[in-house]
């Protein structure tokens, strides 16, 4: 069975979804970590024809990609990436799914193992906004960055794009390209630290 194939197929990406996209050669080998229900993959398998793979843990997102043609299967990014050879792929994402893992360190590390590289996207907590609301109303900033409230939330590390940034280095891990996402999903390059895109980089 293979993805069914959409003329336009970016049509309902979410914006880093489109930016990690870009940067996936065609016929790359892919694995798609915490995938939900296979929209990337789905993208690149339509567009740039990659042997595409996803591991997802919640059952209904497993069920959506598998009805869609997807090879993904259920498991756990914290315990399962362990399963996978070396070098098993050209690539390995982790999209949005970074702060929700036990323990993204480990994570990152087995990416890198089981992949020649990785592209990570997450919610920047560091953004201007969540500031100024943690600041002046003293409450978690949940609509602007975690997108639940603090006692329902799956986000259990959300980090800044400074905090990633220092892991990478004490991981050793070199960072080819980062970019921050602005408003209506505007790309501007992330240099040295972070600097000011860890205030407007949502």
């Amino acid at each position: 069975m293979t993805p069914r194939r959409d003329p336009r197929p970016d049509i309902g990406l979410r914006p880093d979804l489109k930016v990690v996209a870009e940067w996936v050669n065609p016929g790359a080998r892919v694995l798609d970590v915490g995938c939900g229900e296979g929209a990337l993959l789905a993208h690149l398998a339509a567009t740039k024809a990659v042997d595409g793979r996803g591991i997802e843990l919640s059952q209904e997102g497993v069920n959506a990609c598998v009805s869609h043609g997807l090879a993904v299967i259920q498991g756990d990014a914290d315990t399962d990436l362990g399963d996978y050879p070396d070098d098993a792929f050209d690539m390995v994402i982790l999209s949005q799914t970074l702060q929700a893992i036990r323990d993204p360190r480990s994570a990152l590390i087995e990416m890198l193992r089981i992949g020649r590289c990785a592209i990570v996207s997450f919610p920047n907590f560091g953004h201007w906004r969540a500031r100024v609301e943690l600041m002046l109303r003293g409450r978690v900033p949940a609509a602007t960055v975690l997108g639940h409230a603090w006692y329902e939330t799956p986000n259990i590390h959300p980090c800044t794009i400074r905090d990633f940034i220092a892991l990478c280095r004490r991981l050793d891990i070199e960072i080819l390209r980062a970019v921050a996402l602005g408003e209506g999903g505007r790309a501007s390059a992330i240099r040295g630290r972070g600097g000011l895109a860890n205030l407007v980089g949502r």
